[in-house]
Parts: structure tokens; C-alpha cells; sequence
């Protein structure tokens, strides 16, 4: 019978149906677990599922009936992939559920952002219209989405899905090239380029050493059109303090963020400094999650292991020799 362990059920919503793998198994579920006790957690288990939980060398060379992890997320930087591919554990994560949950969820931020929204809401709140004596009040921008420019940081599935709703606003997607590299093809515009033309970027890349940090300072003030800044990729693809630094000194329009460098955020983190402004919204981590989408990440978690048991693995980020039925 296999053991198969769940370590973080409480990153998944509680309104998915967690289905169980059709394989005769042993069942375990934490709602959360640290570091300190993954070791003691997954002794026995030969699949582990994990969301956020590390799964670094050190543990895994303490578990050596652990066959199979399975990544409830399409980022898998959690795992110690190397230390797997050594140790004989392979490894999937889950792809493309997101294709609507994330590039609405972008939308629903820029247009938020493009028409004051939340500046509006907090006005009529706070009473400034009623007290104003006009049938409409005039205290924040704001900017149709029409004939705008959106430079795109990212042109996988998603930064293509976001292109595709932009153009239903008639806006015009610009997909960046790499930063510091050209010639990658007719698709791209040279990054500088894209950060002096572009009303809005959007940032749909994984963090890697090329991408960490891909928009500071520096860049900020490449930006000619003051555009606004969205962040539904990850947590350190723009540096929080310099993004600050940027709407201080007015060269953005505003940001709008849903990932931050570390999650949950922190007193000390320079974003917790400006939640009160109009032209920044923040968000918990939340684009990747609508209940459509959750379910079907579910489902490939679920798909994931049952292939693996039937020793023909999918989604692998590692593939080790010893899958398959024991």
C-alpha cells in the first residue's frame, strides 16, 4: 500500500474537493507543517505532496522510502531538484490551471488601477463626494484601457493569456525580450524599448537568477510613460523598496501587486508602508485561486500521482529510474 502524505492542505481553499488517487493507499493530511517536522511527517511515505513546504537535501537523504513528490503549484523551487534527481525521487508539478484565474485577475488590477476605483471608493466612504455639492467628483485619474501599450514580461501561457484579454480592450501587447539579450525573434520588443513605451507592465516570469529583481530603479526610470506596474508572477521579480522609491518620486502611475518577496508579508517589508494610497493595491497571493481553478490543480495532483504508480509518470520535472509500481 502506498503512503502518500499531504503536508500544507491549508494553501489549497477549503471548498475543493480533495479526491483521493484511485490506487489502493494510506492517506495523511497536515493543514500545515514546518520544516523541523517534515522529517518525522513523510517516514514511511513514498509520495509526498507539498505547496510551500521545503523539501531541501538534508531532509530528503533522511527518507529513503520517498519515491515521488508531487509540486501542488507550477513553481517547484521548494524542491531540492538536484538532490532528488541523485537521490532516485522524481518529481511533477502542475501546469496551466491558471490560464484564466491569473490573467483576469491582472485585468481586474489594471483596470482597477487605469480608473481610480479604489481611490473613488474610499472618497464616497470617507464622504467627499456627498460634501462635494457636484453630481460627480473629479479628485483621481482617469484613463481609458483603449490604444494603451502593455508590455509584457513573460510570454508563456499566461503573459499570452493576458495578451489576449488586452486586446479584447483594444489594447496593444508588447512582449518583452529578455533583459540584456536580443534577437530573440519578430514576437519582441527589445526591453528597453518596452520599459520607454509601454502605459502598463505586467510581469508573468518565473524567478530565476536572470529574472530576480528584473525591474528596479534603474528601470523605473527607463519609463517614459509612467505606466503602472502589476506583479501577478512572483515575489522578488521587482524590487519592493525601489517600486516605493518609484511612486514616491512619480515615475510610475501606480502598481498593482499580488506576490511579494516574502509571503505573508512582514512589518518591515516597504510595501506595508504605502496600502493607504490610491494607486496601489495589494493582494494576498490570490490570482492563482479561483474555485475552478484550485480544483483543477487538484485534480493534476491527484492525476499526477496515480500516473506515477502506474510507472508512467507526467509533468516531471525530475525522472528517476525507480518509478513505477513497487
Amino acid at each position: 500500500m502506498t503512503r502518500i502524505v499531504f503536508l500544507d492542505r491549508e494553501t489549497i481553499g477549503p471548498t475543493v474537493n480533495l479526491n483521493r488517487p484511485h490506487s489502493d493507499h494510506e492517506w495523511v493530511c497536515y493543514n500545515a507543517t514546518s520544516e523541523d517536522q517534515v522529517v518525522e511527517r513523510l517516514k514511511g511515505a513514498r509520495v509526498a505532496i507539498t505547496n510551500k513546504v521545503p523539501l531541501r537535501r538534508a531532509t530528503l537523504e533522511q527518507l529513503p522510502d520517498l519515491e515521488f513528490i508531487t509540486v501542488a503549484a507550477t513553481g517547484y523551487d521548494v524542491v531540492d531538484v538536484q538532490a532528488c534527481a541523485e537521490l532516485g525521487i522524481s518529481v511533477s508539478n502542475v501546469r496551466g490551471y491558471a490560464v484564466n484565474t491569473v490573467p483576469e485577475h491582472t485585468m481586474a488590477l489594471i483596470l482597477a488601477l487605469r480608473r481610480s476605483l479604489v481611490g473613488y471608493r474610499q472618497d464616497v466612504i470617507d464622504g467627499q463626494w456627498q460634501a462635494s455639492g457636484q453630481f460627480c467628483f473629479f479628485n483621481h485619474p482617469i484613463r481609458d484601457l483603449k490604444g494603451a501599450k502593455i508590455g509584457i514580461i513573460g510570454a508563456g501561457v499566461l503573459g499570452k493569456s493576458v495578451a489576449r484579454l488586452a486586446e479584447g480592450f483594444g489594447m496593444i501587447p508588447l512582449y518583452a525580450e529578455h533583459k540584456g539579450k536580443s534577437g530573440m525573434g519578430e514576437l519582441y520588443t527589445p526591453f528597453d524599448e518596452m520599459l520607454e513605451t509601454a502605459d502598463i507592465i505586467t510581469l508573468h516570469a518565473p524567478l530565476t537568477e536572470e529574472t530576480r529583481n528584473v525591474i528596479g530603479l534603474p528601470e523605473f526610470r527607463k519609463m517614459k510613460r509612467k505606466p503602472l506596474i502589476i506583479n501577478t508572477g512572483r515575489g522578488g521579480l521587482v524590487n519592493e523598496a525601489d517600486l516605493v522609491t518609484a511612486l514616491d518620486e512619480g515615475l510610475i502611475a501606480g502598481a498593482g501587486f499580488d506576490v511579494l518577496t516574502k509571503e505573508p508579508p512582514q512589518a518591515d517589508n516597504p510595501l506595508m508602508t504605502i496600502l493607504d494610497r490610491p494607486n496601489f493595491i495589494l493582494t494576498p497571493h490570490v490570482a492563482w485561486a479561483s474555485e475552478e481553478a484550485m480544483q483543477a490543480l487538484w485534480q493534476q495532483v491527484v492525476d499526477s500521482i496515480d500516473a506515477f504508480v502506474e510507472g508512467e509518470p507526467v509533468r516531471t520535472v525530475v525522472h528517476a529510474e525507480r518509478c513505477g509500481v513497487a
